[in-house]
């Protein structure tokens, strides 16, 4: 199972398009977005490309922000200039300069405003854990007055922006606290440590573009539990699991080991959980 772009992700992907981009005048521009489709942003020279949690905002000189959001699958990719670019369905948007092109695949949003409107797309969220400004101090009082899952409240990019079902699983984890505990019945001291362990890593992982939560960079071994349900527990040796956390249809799959963590989740029956990708067992006769 593939983790959605998280904010370091999106962090690292900025600075690749900032590399490749400010500074530049835009000579192709292909917008292949419903509302976008007849939009020409050619001779407009890139500010900066930047990261606000999930979000990218790629600023342009003419006043005009492009706001894009990664979702579940999407991707900026840097190409050599003048590149030909397939019509593949995919495909979202083209923009090139006289040294690179980059292109946007399956992108969850795209839209184009005004820069000095970009909080109609973005004033919604919380602190970036990623922000050099950052300070635990406000978002660790608001999760502290939450008496939601702590995993649902890490979540919620209205309270701090960034966080992932990959670095939210690997923090509780990695400071031992069960999922679905309430913010409220934790020390403040606590919820700091668990922002601080992911802060930390999340840098390094957007200076590297390798998200890992332990060190090492092969698939199998960059998460400690993330899609690791049905395995050993790296730390015990008794099974991950997966379970859900948050109302319907904005519930999140979280990976736990309950017996590192405190416990089964909510409505976790315990049964044995296949590994992620495991074939079932044919019954005899089919």
């Amino acid at each position: 199972m593939a983790a959605m772009p998280e904010g370091d992700t999106v962090a690292w992907t900025a600075a690749k398009l900032h590399r490749a981009f400010a500074g530049q005048v835009l000579t192709r521009s292909d917008l292949r977005w419903p509302s976008l489709a007849t939009v020409d942003l050619t001779s407009a020279s890139t500010i900066e490309v930047t990261a606000l949690g999930k979000h990218l905002l790629h600023r342009l000189d003419s006043g005009l922000t492009l706001h894009s959001h990664l979702r579940m699958d999407g991707t900026w990719r840097v190409r050599p200039p003048h590149e030909p670019i397939s019509r593949h369905h995919l495909i979202r948007a083209v923009l090139g300069t006289a040294r690179a092109t980059a292109v946007g695949r399956s992108l969850g949003m795209l839209d184009l405003v005004p820069t000095s409107q970009e909080h109609t797309l973005v004033g919604h969220l919380g602190p970036d854990i990623l922000d050099r400004a950052w300070g635990t101090g406000p978002v660790v009082d608001r999760i502290a007055a939450d008496s939601r899952p702590l995993a649902q409240t890490l979540l919620d990019q209205r309270v701090l922006a960034g966080l992932g079902t990959f670095w939210v699983s690997e923090a509780l984890y990695a400071e031992q606290l069960h999922p679905w505990r309430p913010g409220s019945a934790l020390v403040p001291d606590h919820l700091g440590q668990v922002l601080d362990w992911a802060r930390r890593r999340m840098r390094v992982s957007a200076r590297t573009g390798i998200q890992t939560a332990t060190g090492h960079n092969q698939g199998g071994a960059l998460g400690a539990v993330h899609a690791r349900s049905g395995r050993p527990c790296r730390r015990c040796a008794q099974g991950v699991r997966v379970a859900l956390v948050g109302a319907a249809p904005q519930e999140r799959t979280i990976f736990y080991c309950p017996s590192c963590q405190g416990g089964l989740a909510p409505g976790d029956d315990g049964r044995p959980q296949a590994p992620l990708g495991a074939r079932r067992r044919r019954s005899p006769g089919h």
